[in-house]
């Protein structure tokens, strides 16, 4: 049986409920951002306390079908920008399409109504927090970090960043108060 589970997006929070789900001694299988593989059924009370011990860490669980499936767009899209090498050379549509086994347009369609953005929107702003973080590593130059994001080009990247941020790539990288935003939080 799969449980979702509403603002898991790093590997911390899978820690979190790997740790929960031990402590009530529930067998499981994968562990995955947003959705994890319980093996058999979960009693209401052994429900119950997982409920209160995810709130404790930020985490919810989820029983509606739409914020389920919301929820996964949102994992989908943080596994793609943050957790991944390099972005994949697709649209982001046929990604996502091909990732949640369901239309796009539907998703797209789904995804706005319930948040109030647009999946690209909400895309574009990853990215702009992928590209911080590089930036902050000071590894890569920004016409790398512009191919690793599948940006046309650094000054499509630029543009992006300034019009999201306000402050140009390289003005950001010299400040001396690296402002990143929690994932949660995008």
């Amino acid at each position: 049986m799969k449980i979702y589970i509403k603002y898991m997006v790093s590997i911390r929070c899978k820690m979190v409920v790997k740790a929960e789900l031990d402590k009530l001694g529930l067998t499981y299988g994968v562990i995955d951002l947003g959705e994890v593989d319980v093996r058999g059924q979960i009693s209401e009370g052994n429900r119950d306390a997982l409920r209160l011990a995810l709130l404790k860490s930020g985490l919810e669980l989820m029983d509606d079908r739409k914020a389920m499936l919301i929820e996964k767009i949102k994992n989908v899209i943080v596994e793609m920008v943050h957790y991944t090498d390099e972005l994949p050379r697709t649209k982001n549509s046929v990604y996502i399409s091909e990732k949640m086994n369901h239309d796009y347009t539907y998703l797209a369609n789904l995804f706005s109504e319930a948040t109030g953005v647009t999946i690209e929107h909400f895309i574009i702003a990853h990215k702009i927090e992928r590209v911080k973080e590089l930036l902050l590593y000071d590894e890569l130059t920004l016409t790398q970090i512009s191919y690793l994001l599948n940006y046309s080009s650094v000054a499509h990247l630029s543009n992006q960043f300034k019009k999201i941020t306000g402050l140009t790539p390289t003005f950001f990288k010299h400040l001396k108060h690296k402002r990143r935003t929690v994932l949660e939080k995008v």
